[in-house]
């Protein structure tokens, strides 16, 4: 196995790609200690030791009309979660600044639901533009099947950068939604980077998909030109389908965020929603090929302190600076 490490090293520093055999046969490596080690050589090597920060706020909660059974917005599942339809603007503008304060150069409003509406569009206007007048952050936007019209509305509002994800890989995507497709998702993808955004896109780990459906999204990811790629774990949720779900032993998340990084040596790999359930072993993804992160809270999950995050990543020997 040294010499399928040594051949993994020698063949990305010659511009070439990972093969999804080689892929396969890396994620069956029984010294895996030597494995995170290579993705962290490789992460160093080609994106340096800068990290990078994003964080998100919840603009739209709840009553969503899409059936994902990991989510807590659906209209389907009985949660806990609370539903809104447009946050306020002065508690957006609160926690843009607070994310300023500390750093972070990315912020994206996220809504919930298939889509938005032209109209549930304009309602996002006030808000980029109070935080672009008042912060530094740069703006995204998670606001789901966006056709390329309201795409170009974005743009022009000041948004920079497009959020999709894929969840998973294609085969496995209807085990987890069946109210729309793996194919609309990489299409308002395409669209996206067609207006001149910027693509972010990942997946959701253990949800009973295979490390073979991880890889299949990894290289997926890597066709579609995709440089900042959240991996988030499974938070189960109560009143969701996946509320059992059992939780990924630690090698397992750290093989993926390793494999992450080797089939997407020049991507972002950011650590994002559920991390916290691994305590301070979640920061070990970032010795395993991991180079960025979301901070503050998630959508409808606490995260860890600001504050604890940026002593950690500092302390791993991390440059944690504006993107």
């Amino acid at each position: 196995m040294h010499n399928l490490l040594a051949q993994t090293y020698d063949r990305l520093h010659g511009g070439k790609c990972l093969s999804r055999a080689d892929a396969l046969q890396l994620s069956r490596i029984p010294d895996p200690g030597a494995f995170f080690a290579l993705a962290d050589t490789i992460r160093r090597d080609f994106m340096g030791n800068r990290f990078h920060l994003c964080s998100i706020i919840n603009a739209r909660s709840g009553n969503c009309s899409e059936d994902c059974r990991f989510c807590a917005q659906s209209r389907r599942h009985t949660t806990e979660v609370a539903a809104y339809e447009v946050i306020a603007k002065e508690q957006a503008l609160k926690q843009a600044k607070n994310s300023d304060q500390h750093g972070v150069r990315r912020l994206s409003l996220v809504t919930s639901g298939r889509r938005l509406t032209d109209a549930q569009l304009e309602e996002m206007r006030p808000l980029y533009a109070a935080i672009a007048g008042e912060t530094s952050l740069a703006l995204c936007a998670s606001m789901g099947l966006l056709d390329g019209d309201g795409l170009q509305r974005l743009k022009k509002m000041g948004v920079s950068r497009y959020h999709c994800n894929l969840e998973t890989s294609a085969s496995f995507f209807p085990r987890v939604c069946t109210t729309h497709s793996h194919r609309q998702k990489a299409q308002t993808l395409k669209q996206a980077e067609r207006v001149g955004l910027s693509l972010c896109s990942g997946g959701i780990i253990g949800m009973g998909e295979s490390m073979e459906d991880r890889i299949d999204l990894a290289f997926e990811l890597r066709e579609l030109g995709v440089k900042s790629i959240p991996i988030n774990i499974l938070t189960p949720i109560a009143g969701t389908p996946l509320a059992d779900q059992s939780a990924l032993p630690l090698q397992e998340v750290l093989m993926t965020v390793a494999l992450f990084r080797l089939i997407n040596p020049d991507a972002v790999i950011r650590m994002a929603g559920g991390r916290q359930q691994l305590g301070r072993d979640q920061y070990r993804c970032f010795t395993a090929g991991a180079n960025g992160a979301i901070v503050g809270n998630f959508l409808t999950t606490v995260g860890s302190g600001i504050e604890d995050d940026l002593h950690a990543f500092t302390d791993l020997g991390f440059v944690v600076s504006g993107e």
